[in-house]
């Protein structure tokens, strides 16, 4: 047989197997799942590799807890959908949820680039950023101009836009700190801070978990409040509507109000 039809025999053989295994990898990539309603299925959760506390706990043995976690668990089971956690770093959350490799990650819009790429849930929790004050000492907050001289412990890398000029202008000093425990464990036990910005469930979970509850108060006006949802592929559509249903009717029935004094 000459070099030439042993090529051309070669060639048709490997176009004999291509549709084959184009779909061998096909079936091999993650795929974009949609949502079926009344399931059963598995929901995809983006929980972080550290959690966010008290939203997502993740204990040492793996184990899950936490204000976001128990409602989505709850409210999934009752579409017949089964949580599945995955711990996705951050700056690789958005593209891998477009993706398929996750059905959707807790979020706030106000948080998201592009929002209108994807579908949001109804809030599950608000988030309201705060200050904290050792308890006796009096602090109120109506204005940025409120922190005229004042060091406030803040959490390194976040943004307060309503105190920006205040801060840029030197009135008033902010002192980063990395992690969330550390804002009120720096307020606490140094004088020259004055107040720390932190959430207010973040806060209280702080202050639970350490014992606290008689060492800090908090203002009642703040300098945010955003709801923190689910951020879906809009393919899941189906699923936000569902999820806001039963949202709805765990918030009326008083299990989520049970849920939150868990980790107040």
């Amino acid at each position: 047989m000459c070099r030439t039809h042993r090529q051309y025999l070669s060639a048709i053989y490997l176009f004999g197997l291509l549709p084959g295994l184009l779909a061998t990898l096909a079936s091999a990539e993650p795929g974009l799942e949609s949502y079926k309603p009344g399931g059963p299925g598995v929901f995809q959760l983006n929980v972080s590799p550290n959690g966010y506390p008290p939203y997502i706990i993740i204990e040492d043995d793996d184990q899950y807890s936490g204000i976001v976690w128990e409602v989505v668990k709850t409210v999934s089971e009752r579409l017949n959908y089964k949580v599945q956690p995955k711990k996705i770093p951050r700056k690789r959350v958005d593209s891998m949820l477009l993706d398929g490799h996750i059905d959707g990650t807790p979020r706030a819009i106000e948080w998201t680039d592009n929002p209108d790429k994807y579908v949001f849930t109804d809030p599950v929790v608000r988030i309201r950023e705060v200050f904290f004050t050792r308890k006796g000492e009096e602090f109120r907050y109506q204005q940025p101009s409120d922190l005229d001289s004042l060091t406030v412990v803040t959490h390194l890398g976040y943004r307060y836009p309503e105190l920006a000029e205040i801060f840029e202008s030197g009135k008033a000093k902010r002192f980063d700190v990395s992690q969330d425990r550390d804002l009120l464990s720096f307020l606490l036990n140094a004088d020259h801070f004055h107040t720390a910005i932190a959430d207010l469930s973040v806060g209280q979970w702080i202050i639970r978990e350490n014992g606290w509850q008689d060492a800090f108060s908090y203002t009642e006006n703040g300098i945010s409040d955003f709801g923190f949802r689910l951020m879906l592929r809009k393919d899941w559509a189906g699923f936000a509507k569902d999820f806001n249903g039963e949202l709805a009717q765990i918030r009326e029935s008083g299990e989520l109000d049970q849920i939150l004094d868990r980790y107040r």
